[in-house]
Order: structure tokens, then sequence, then C-alpha cells
């Protein structure tokens, strides 16, 4: 069975309540909303969130996060989906300045990341293919991450948007 395409990631919680609602907001309930989960027996509380076509499991979990480079993201669906997201993220104080040092990037390929974080600190990244379309009158603060880091030929060449993998079509 060939692979390609994530089924859904696993975030920890620190309180389930306050991160279904932070996840359910920051998307928009008309993009994200709880789904049917099973009982794992696992002793801990879990909810699954659908988003998109995709699913978020949140569990709970009371050890410290070690790594906050850990991260999953999402690709915005078009332009006001993206400005929905950004402004939502402004709402609720939950850019996340710290991780790479400004919250929301322009990158080599043209796209656009958006950095949050939620209720127990958990990093989200938010990706739009085409920064040239985002208002710059709603997002002031977007920066090139080659004004922050130089970029070799390689990097110049990055996309978080390649076209598909067509490995099984070469033979």
């Amino acid at each position: 069975m060939p692979v390609n395409t994530i089924n859904h990631v696993s975030v920890p919680a620190k309180d389930l309540d306050e991160s279904i609602e932070f996840y359910i907001e920051l998307f928009g309930p008309e993009n994200c909303a709880r789904i049917p989960t099973p009982n794992f027996g696992f002793g801990v509380p879990v909810q699954w969130l659908g988003i998109g076509d995709r699913e978020i499991h949140l569990f709970v979990l009371d050890i410290p996060i070690a790594a906050r480079y850990y991260h999953f993201g999402v690709s915005a669906t078009g332009i006001d989906q993206f400005h929905d997201v950004y402004r939502r993220a402004a709402e609720q104080n939950a850019f996340d300045d710290v991780t790479y040092g400004h919250h929301i990037y322009e990158l080599p390929g043209g796209c656009a990341q958006l950095y949050v974080a939620d209720p127990a600190g958990n990093l989200v990244e938010i990706d739009y293919p085409d920064a040239s379309e985002i208002d710059r009158s709603l997002v002031t603060d977007l920066r090139r991450i080659g004004d922050r880091a130089e970029q070799s030929e390689e990097n110049l060449r990055s996309t978080l948007f390649p076209e598909p993998l067509r490995a099984a079509d070469a033979g």
C-alpha cells in the first residue's frame, strides 16, 4: 500500500476542554469540530477533532513538553481562511514569536508560514502557498525568512507545496 498522505496528528493537552476550544476557535467551527472518539482505555481523556478531511487527536498528558520545535503544519484552503486564522490567532494572543524568532514568514518559494502556540504550548504551523495574496493591511508583520538567514541555491528551491511525487508512475 503506498503512503501518500497524513491521516492525523496526536497532540498532548494540559487541559482537554481548553485545547478543544482553542482549536475550534482558531480554525473556526465550520472547519474544525469534535468527532466521535473511541474509548481506548488509556486512563487519560482523549478527544478527536475533524479538521478538513483530516484529524487532530488530543489527549491529556501531565508531563512537561520538552521539544518546542516539534510541531504539525496545516494548509489553509484559501486566502480568506488564512486571513481568518491569522485574525483568530491574534484575538487569542496565540502567536509564537519565541520558537523561530517571529510568528509569520515568507519562505523563498513564496509561501507563508504562521506559527501559533496552543494552550499546552504545542506549536502549530499554518501554511499558505502564495504570500503575495496576503492582505498586508491585515498582516502587517510578514517577514522574509531570507532577511533572517542567508539562503543557498538549494534553500531557494525549497517549497512546502511540491508537485505530487510520482515514483509509482515512473516505471
